[in-house]
């Protein structure tokens, strides 16, 4: 029997737990549950197509051409010298104007100045930018579902404390009911208990109507249904100071690096040394003395090496290099004035930690000193000392501080989670 019972608080404990959900859990399932956490693997496949255009640009290039072309000169032998040559029975027509062309031309470079090293460099700081900007966005993403969790939990404390006044209301308006039974109180005094009974109830109503549809909405993120799992409050350990890990700061440094990449870029335009082969069918051939003589199409092949040097790139490489370097200086203001936004942010919310902190050190003295007033109250109106009103008064004072003790303490949990949010340590 002794196996038995713990088998069953074993299994009830399993169970429990199972229902529960953390705000960590929360957090992990809105991230995959969100549309954009696809972002990353399309931005993966982006930086691969650019890491390969990049790494085949050593590829051996090939081109085909066809050309047919007329002009109106062409290169010949002097008149003189084809009238001897005709003499000795030598006929020399020359090239023709038509001309006829049909290549195959193979480059490959051997030094493209840094050009796809930079190439590379910038596919890999794009890809981490956009990689940093989902991250971003789906750091606030985690700020939406703490919303979520601590509205649900304030939801969740303000129904459990108005059903403990609820409760108190009945066993008063029974003990009224008793009263009026034995001829000790009148039908106006139970009536002001049974009023405030059903106002008290429109609120639980309401309560329990907005915490249905904060728990609908919280299921739409994470891709489960809430319902009416419990969801278990978080520590109340606030982080120690220390660097700030938040996400925008790596998307800063990111852009940083992108634009750095770029400056390499621009400063790639050296000399590009490559070799070629050439090989073609056509007329006239490389041999023109052989062509001038007949019109037939020879093979003909052409191999070296090509240096080349735009230093029309040099025109506008000094702006260019000053542009991408004023970039970078918004983007480290734009950092600056993130980091200071956010300290300044997270002073205030330590401010509200520290004020929660004390005020909640009060409100159990407070609750206890309205939870002694009501009982001696209640006494008093046994004896007909007081009337409901009064009794009445010294409820809602008590309800009022017990639901103000409550909120303060999710309050606490909900400034916590904010400051780590902000600081994200």
């Amino acid at each position: 029997m002794k196996r038995v019972v713990i088998l069953c608080v074993w299994l009830f404990s399993v169970v429990a737990g199972h229902a529960q959900l953390s705000l960590d859990e929360c957090r992990r399932l809105a991230r995959e549950n969100y549309p954009e956490i696809r972002q990353y693997d399309l931005v993966h496949q982006t930086e691969q197509y650019n890491l390969s255009n990049a790494a085949r640009a050593w590829i051996p290039q090939l081109a085909f051409s066809a050309q047919a072309t007329w002009q109106t000169d062409a290169p010949n032998f002097p008149k003189e010298l084809t009238g001897m040559l005709a003499q000795q029975g030598l006929e020399i027509p020359g090239l023709r104007k038509d001309q006829y062309k049909v290549a195959l031309e193979l480059n490959q470079t051997i030094w493209d100045g840094g050009k796809s090293v930079a190439d590379k460099r910038i596919a890999r700081a794009e890809a981490a930018e956009q990689k940093t900007m989902t991250d971003v966005d789906l750091y606030e993403l985690e700020g939406r579902v703490d919303d979520l969790y601590f509205g649900i939990l304030l939801l969740d404390e303000r129904i459990a404390q108005t059903n403990l006044t609820l409760n108190l209301l009945r066993s008063n308006l029974e003990k009224v009911r008793a009263l009026q039974r034995n001829g000790v109180a009148m039908q106006s005094d139970a009536d002001v208990l049974e009023a405030e009974l059903l106002s008290v109830g429109q609120q639980l109503i309401q309560f329990e109507s907005s915490c249905d549809s904060y728990r609908r909405m919280l299921g739409i993120f994470i891709g489960q249904r809430v319902g009416d799992r419990k969801l278990q409050r978080p520590s109340a350990v606030q982080p120690l100071s220390g660097e700030s890990a938040r996400p925008e700061l790596a998307m800063f440094a990111a852009k940083i690096d992108r634009l750095t990449a770029q400056e390499k870029m621009v400063k790639s335009s050296m000399p590009r040394l490559g070799f070629f082969a050439q090989g073609y069918y056509g007329y006239p051939g490389l041999d023109y003395m052989q062509s001038m003589m007949n019109n037939d199409w020879s093979w003909n092949a052409m191999l070296g090496v090509k240096l080349s040097w735009n230093f029309g790139a040099y025109y506008t490489q000094k702006n260019n290099l000053n542009k991408l370097r004023t970039s970078r200086q918004q983007v480290e203001v734009q950092r600056d004035v993130f980091l200071f936004n956010m300290n300044l942010q997270a002073a205030q919310e330590n401010g509200d930690i520290a004020r929660l902190r004390k005020a909640i050190a009060d409100d159990d003295r407070i609750v206890a000193l309205r939870r002694s007033v009501r009982e001696a109250a209640e006494s008093k109106l046994r004896n007909g000392i007081i009337d409901t009103h009064d009794l009445l008064s010294k409820i809602t004072d008590e309800s009022t501080a017990s639901m103000a003790r409550s909120m303060r303490e999710i309050e606490l949990l909900k400034a916590i989670y904010e400051y780590k949010h902000t600081i994200n340590r």
